[in-house]
């Protein structure tokens, strides 16, 4: 019985593995970090100048005009698709601002990346 199901395992089609996909902030984070470190000179220019674009906004989406008191530094992991949308995001703290902009960068279009998927981070920080 243990070699007919040992047979039956070896047969079966392979299955899409999903521990390339990150699943902790952390995982995502060090994908992050990888990927912006392989840009440079324009390149790195144009990404960085979306970033504060989409930041940017995102701000005025979700803070412009409301009362808020908790201003620790967050980070939002974006992963990208081959034309540079949002498909997947990962986000470190937990302030109001913090989940309100995870959720405004959702599906939005950052940048047509190198390649895909392509993980960025955007790091807010009131103090530096």
């Amino acid at each position: 019985m243990t070699a007919f199901l040992l047979a039956l395992l070896l047969a079966a089609p392979p299955t899409q593995s999903t521990s390339a996909v990150p699943l902790e902030y952390y995982d995502a984070r060090k994908l992050a970090d990888a990927d912006e470190a392989g840009m440079v000179g324009a390149a790195r220019d144009a990404m960085q100048a979306a970033q504060r674009k989409l930041l940017d906004a995102g701000v005025v989406e979700c803070a412009l005009g409301k009362s808020h008191t908790d201003f620790s530094a967050f980070a939002i992991v974006l992963e990208l698709d081959a034309e540079g949308r949002v498909r997947q995001t990962w986000r470190q703290g937990g302030s109001p601002l913090a989940i309100c902009l995870q959720r405004y960068m959702r599906d939005k279009t950052l940048f047509v990346p190198p390649k895909a998927p392509f993980h960025s981070v955007l790091e807010v920080s009131f103090t530096e």
